[in-house]
């Protein structure tokens, strides 16, 4: 088979568009998903009963089922039972932030329990609110534990907006999809949107590795 790369030059712009767009949904979904899984982890938190269960089963939800039968489903099931309708970008937006803010929550939570109890009991002794104590003393030090899989969670979320090309959202990947339909040369095609991929990915990985290392032993 001869390849000819020629043909990815006209499509350039989409590349383009589709990378943009790309980087749009990972900073959007994790602006929104940040201060969502830190609320999902205090309610896990909280002392009523009821608020942790329906916290934990909506978690639970969103971290066992697929990203792609979560996007389908607000896309489709919401509109056809419940008579709600969103653009697809919309879509794309709410299913992402649910799924991450879920997964979030976990590293906020686990983040959070880390701190040793006297850690907490030191605050109240020095007249400290509870409140305070969070504050000003368990988060700051559980904020260094959370970095390194959050990090991690950023550079997946990365890669996982590609679903989304499932329901139209013009991302990387529905771009690639496009150019290919059009040009018939799938394999140029997808091997150049592999490689941007990588390029952008790759950098990331290393980041998130050289995080691990800074933080894993922090106390």
């Amino acid at each position: 088979m001869n390849l000819d790369w020629s043909v990815l030059a006209p499509h350039a712009d989409r590349f383009l568009d589709g990378a943009l767009m790309t980087v749009f949904l990972t900073v959007a979904t994790m602006a929104l998903a940040m201060p969502g899984g830190l609320v999902l982890a205090f309610l896990r938190l909280s002392p009523w009963s009821p608020v942790r269960r329906v916290t934990t089963g909506f978690v639970e939800f969103f971290r066992a089922t697929p990203l792609i039968l979560q996007i389908y489903w607000v896309y489709y099931v919401l509109p056809a039972f419940f008579d709600i309708r969103f653009e697809p970008l919309t879509t794309a937006i709410i299913g992402l932030t649910c799924n991450i803010s879920s997964f979030n929550s976990e590293t906020f939570r686990a983040g959070i329990v880390s701190i040793r109890q006297g850690q907490w009991n030191a605050g109240l002794a020095l007249g400290m609110t509870r409140l305070e104590v969070m504050r000003r003393v368990v988060l700051p030090q559980a904020t260094l534990r959370m970095v390194p899989p959050m990090a991690s969670m950023w550079v997946s979320l990365f890669k996982d907006t590609s679903v989304l090309s499932a329901i139209g959202v013009a991302e990387l990947m529905f771009q690639a999809r496009y150019v290919a339909t059009q040009t018939y040369r799938p394999l140029e095609v997808f091997t150049a949107v592999a490689v941007v991929y990588f390029l952008i990915t790759y950098p990331q990985s290393i980041g998130v590795n050289a995080l691990y290392r800074r933080f894993r032993t922090q106390e």
